[in-house]
This record gives C-alpha cells, sequence and structure tokens, in this order.
C-alpha cells in the first residue's frame, strides 16, 4: 500500500487498548466487560507483518525487542527451561511530573517466551495438514512452482508465555505480584492474500482477525475458564476464580519450562523461592480450540456462520534458526524470548477517560501526540488500586513514551540506578532436550539431558512502526528506516552477566538480562547500543496475492525488522556443547 494512503488512513487508527480502557459502572467500583479482538492495539496480540488491517482500521504495530536462540539439534525447535528471576520495582515511586521512579509496568506490558506451533487452520491456509515437530514443515521458496514454496507453508500458530507486570492493566495480577498466562495467537486469514482472503465475516466480528486462545497459569494445570477465542465470558483474563491464578513475588527466581505432551504443548514455571507450581497445556480438556478457515463463497454477501473445532496445539518444528517462523508474523522469531514496551506514556490531563491527552507530559511539554490516545488520568486509575498517575496506554508511534527514556537499569549513575530504575529482567542461558522416542511418562519429557543453543540472534521489529511517522522509512526497502528509531532517546539491548541477582544456585552461570549498557555485573553489550546489537535491516519474505497470471500465489518482501545473528552463542551453561 502506497505511503501516503497509509499516513491518511493512520488518522484513524483505533489506538484503545481494550483490557483496560474501559469506563467504571455507576458504582465506580468495576471495569466494564469488553471483548480483546486481535488485532486491537492490545499488548496481547501478536505483531501481524500487515500492521493496518482494511476490514476494521485498526493498528496492531508493537515494539518487540527480542533475542532468538538457534540450534541445528532435532529438539530445540519444541523445547526450552531456563531459570528467571522476576523483576523487582525500586523504592521510589513514580511521579506524575516523570521525577521520582519507573515501576516496570511503565516499561513493558508484558514480556514472553515464544515457540511456533501448528494450526492447520490458520495463514497460509493452503493445507489442512500439519505434522508437528519437525522441519520438514519449513516452506521458505519464493518460486510459486516449487514444492516447498513458502505460500504452501502449513498453518501456523504462534505461542506466547506472558508475564504480567504488578501494578499493570491485568487485574489478576495485584499491585506486588506478576502473573502469566498461556497466549496462542493464530491469523483469520490467507496469509498469500492478506488485505482480501480473510475468513468468514461472521468470524472476523466474533473472535478478530488474529483468535486467541488464552489461559492463566493455574496451581492445578486447570483453565479457570475454557481458552478458547469463543469464550462465553467476554473478557477471559478478568474474570477468573481467585486462589487458583499461579502468582510470583518480585525478585523471586523461577524455572521457566516449554515442552511438548500428548495432550499437547505444556507450559510450566516452577517458583524455586516459594516451591509453587503454575502450568497450563494447550490442550482440548483446557478448552483450546482453533477457528475454521472457511471463507464467505460472496464476501459481498456474508453468509458463512464462524464454527471452531477443539485443538490440541503441538510444536510445528524439530529445530530453531532464522528458517523456522510462522510466515504470518512480524519478527522472524521461534524459540525466543521478547519484551513487549511502548505502551505508557504519562499524561497530567485527559478529554475524557479512555480520550486524548490534553495535558502536559515530560516529553510533550507543549502539545500532545497524535499516539497520545487511550488516556487516563491518576483518579481513575486510582479506582481500581492502580499508581494513581495519569497515563496514556496505547501504542507508541513516535517512541517518546518511557519504554524510550533513560528509565532503564544500567542507565543511570550507579549510586541511583538501584532507587528510580527497576531490577533487569534476567533469566538463565536456555537450554533444551535433544528430540527422542519418549520413554513412556506422560509428560512427554524425554528425560534426555540439556543441551545449550548454538547460536543467538538480536531482533527488534522497529521498522514496522516507524513507517507509520517517519516519512523516510520505507517498508519496502528499508531505506531511511533507523536503528533506534528516530524519537527515542534510548533504547533497551541484551547483556550477558554471571550474576544473577545474588543467589548462590545461579552464581557463574551466564544469564540474559535486558535493560541498559552499564548494568552492574555486565560482561558483553555487544557493543553498548541498538544500533550495534539489532544490526541492519532484514528483507523479509511473505506469502503475497495470487493472481491470473500466478495462480498458485506470489510474494511480499518487506523490511519489518533489523536483525543481527551472531555465528556462536556467547551465553552457555556448557561452553564445549553443540
Amino acid at each position: 500500500m502506497p505511503k501516503i494512503l497509509f499516513a491518511v488512513l493512520t488518522l484513524c487508527v483505533v489506538m484503545s487498548l481494550r483490557v483496560i480502557a474501559a469506563a467504571a459502572d455507576s458504582a465506580g467500583n468495576q471495569l466494564q466487560k469488553l471483548t480483546v479482538h486481535c488485532p486491537d492495539n492490545s499488548p496481547i496480540c501478536a505483531d501481524i507483518a500487515h500492521h493496518l488491517q482494511e476490514l476494521d482500521g485498526k493498528y496492531s504495530g508493537h515494539d518487540e525487542p527480542a533475542i532468538a536462540f538457534y540450534s541445528n539439534r532435532p529438539g530445540s525447535g519444541n523445547s526450552f527451561t531456563t531459570v528467571l528471576t522476576m523483576p523487582t520495582d525500586p523504592p521510589t515511586p513514580p511521579q506524575q511530573d516523570g521525577s521520582g521512579g519507573t515501576f516496570n509496568f511503565q516499561l513493558h506490558s508484558v514480556f514472553w517466551f515464544s515457540m511456533v506451533l501448528c494450526d492447520t487452520q490458520s495463514a497460509p491456509n493452503f493445507t489442512d495438514v500439519c505434522v508437528p515437530n519437525t522441519d520438514a514443515n519449513i516452506f521458505e521458496n519464493p518460486d510459486p512452482n516449487a514444492t516447498d514454496f513458502i505460500g504452501h507453508h502449513p498453518g501456523s500458530a504462534f505461542l506466547e508465555l506472558q508475564f504480567y507486570p504488578p501494578g499493570g492493566f491485568f487485574p489478576q495480577c495485584d499491585l506486588k505480584q506478576w502473573c502469566v498466562a498461556m497466549n496462542i495467537l493464530s491469523f483469520n486469514a490467507r496469509a498469500r492474500d492478506p488485505f482480501t482472503q480473510r475468513n468468514n465475516r461472521d468470524c472476523i466480528v466474533k473472535v478478530g482477525l488474529e483468535p486467541d486462545n488464552i489461559a492463566y497459569l493455574t496451581t492445578s494445570g486447570i483453565s479457570q475458564i475454557l481458552a478458547t477465542p469463543f469464550n462465553a465470558d467476554p473478557n477471559p483474563l478478568f474474570n477468573t476464580v481467585p486462589g487458583e491464578i499461579f502468582k510470583m513475588n518480585q525478585g523471586d527466581r523461577v524455572q521457566v519450562s516449554i515442552y511438548d505432551t500428548p495432550e499437547g504443548v505444556k507450559t510450566e514455571v516452577q517458583d524455586l523461592t516459594t516451591g509453587i507450581t503454575g502450568s497450563m497445556t494447550a490442550s482440548i480438556a483446557n478448552g483450546f480450540v482453533q477457528v475454521n478457515f472457511v471463507p464467505d463463497p460472496d464476501p459481498a454477501h456474508p453468509s458463512v456462520t464462524c464454527t471452531g473445532t477443539p485443538y490440541a496445539f503441538h510444536p510445528q518444528y524439530s529445530t530453531s534458526s532464522e528458517h523456522t517462523r510462522a510466515v504470518w508474523t512480524a519478527h522472524t522469531i521461534n524459540v525466543a524470548f521478547s519484551d513487549e514496551i511502548g505502551h505508557y506514556e504519562l499524561c497530567s490531563a485527559v478529554d475524557h477517560e479512555g480520550g486524548r491527552c490534553i495535558g502536559k507530559t515530560p516529553t510533550d511539554p507543549a502539545d500532545s501526540d497524535l499516539d497520545d490516545s487511550s488516556c487516563f488520568s491518576g483518579a481513575f486509575f486510582a479506582k481500581f488500586g492502580l499508581l494513581p498517575v495519569g497515563a496514556c496506554i496505547a501504542q507508541e508511534l513516535d517512541f517518546d513514551g518511557t519504554s524510550y527514556g533513560f528509565n532503564w537499569p544500567g542507565t543511570g549513575h550507579h549510586a541511583t540506578d538501584t532507587l528510580i530504575h527497576p531490577s533487569p529482567i534476567r533469566f538463565t542461558a536456555p537450554q533444551f532436550r535433544l528430540q527422542r522416542h519418549r520413554d513412556g511418562d506422560k509428560d512427554g519429557d524425554d528425560r534426555t539431558s540439556l543441551h545449550d543453543f548454538s547460536r543467538v540472534a538480536f531482533e527488534t521489529d522497529t521498522p514496522i512502526n516507524e513507517f507509520f511517522t517517519n516519512p523516510n522509512c520505507n517498508a519496502f526497502t528499508g531505506t531511511g528506516c533507523t536503528n533506534p528509531p528516530a524519537g527515542t532517546q534510548f533504547y533497551p539491548i541484551y547483556s550477558t552477566t554471571r550474576r544473577h541477582g545474588g543467589d548462590r544456585d545461579d552464581e557463574g552461570v551466564c544469564s540474559w538480562q535486558l535493560g541498559g549498557p552499564d548494568i552492574p555485573g555486565t560482561e558483553n553489550n555487544f557493543g553498548g547500543t541498538a544500533t550495534s546489537e539489532y544490526g541492519g535491516e532484514l528483507f523479509v519474505l511473505y506469502p503475497g496475492a495470487a493472481d491470473a497470471t500466478h495462480p498458485n500465489g506470489t510474494t511480499i518482501t518487506e523490511v519489518n525488522d533489523f536483525r543481527r545473528v551472531l555465528p556462536n552463542n556467547p551465553c552457555r551453561h556448557n561452553k564445549e556443547d553443540d
């Protein structure tokens, strides 16, 4: 789509974050129930390759600095384990004028670990067959006549094990504790023709363009509310039974594991500090469902009723590399970690709750910007026990929100860093289990030794966001797109350390951390800037539209990411491995 058309349509972009952008009821105590449909700029949604969908005019771009883990060994694409230390908020509370401290939810609405899964009814919807746990699912040939043409790729879903910070916009997580949910996102379209070949109109209305199976991890492993996108409860993230939702304290050390089982892929978080474990399996019993892809025969006269089929999701690939990806997402990652930043900008006054910012902000002292929408007063947040500081929580388009300032750990003087900045996100060098014949136990764990990944890649999808506000950024050629994007004071980077929060069990074990270049104990910050770390433009191949000349489809190349692949893994448990 020509850039001028994108610029005009941007004026109509819906920027609401629906999981919090509801008005209080007459008693002023409850949030109105609203359904989350993706893409709707909610942080729980994945970042699709095409960020403006002409059907509903909604922006789906997210800023996701990620690190991907690669290995050619079987098992690296369908199993994952690491020890994560839950970040802590600083002792200094934030202030409306930008002084004081910065809490975690002001930097990242969520962060997550990922894996690509089979979904035979998701894009590109060429075939209804997807044999899990095999690299035979790699289809990336640009030739429409080739047997491995990218447009014939088996359907993919994208798993995000999402961690929600305390004090943020997810009521089941309180002011002090973190919680975590399994999100499995699919794409209700043919990727080879993403702007016209959608699922039937009834499905788009009922479950959105990006159906989301979602369930909090629980202490029982049983979903409190069925995970299905067709959930009768209009907001499954809000309305759950207290008591079994798995929560973690700030500073807790937790073992995060993702692996396949006969019932479906399982996510498990064992709190090593408290001894409590939460889990969730993408099983039929937990209500996971795929949305059947049945387009209307005549889009001008919708006639098909949306349906779903109970479905157990399993990993799509055996290995993890540049070649194992979902062909409809902006990112090219499979087994990876990513932060979700840019959903917070301070605002001192609003025209109405959920409306536009009309007050001063630390970064916009004269006037508000186009992206300063979905804004709420401090009094509104205080009604729900949240931080009484006004803010806009829509997606950042001009990169001047809290996430893009010197608010990260490792960006200030050491004497004040821990007083005003949260602790960094830290997790030990991830490992995987070799894929072999199962030993017959119920959980499907092969009980083999753990292995390190052989390579890593740093990847960020800022070009797909910068495309909206930088007239010089061409998403099809990469020309004029900048790393970091124009408007940032600072952009977070990954570094390594062998000091994991002072815990003796992790001392000496290499860990990844996200924040500034000068976090105490840092061993390698890979140049110390976003420019050096995330590298150059990445040209990503996607299935394109079919036409009379190309009945099998075409391909589209877009520069949606910056990526730098390291030839080795600088952070391992076992230096001689792989």
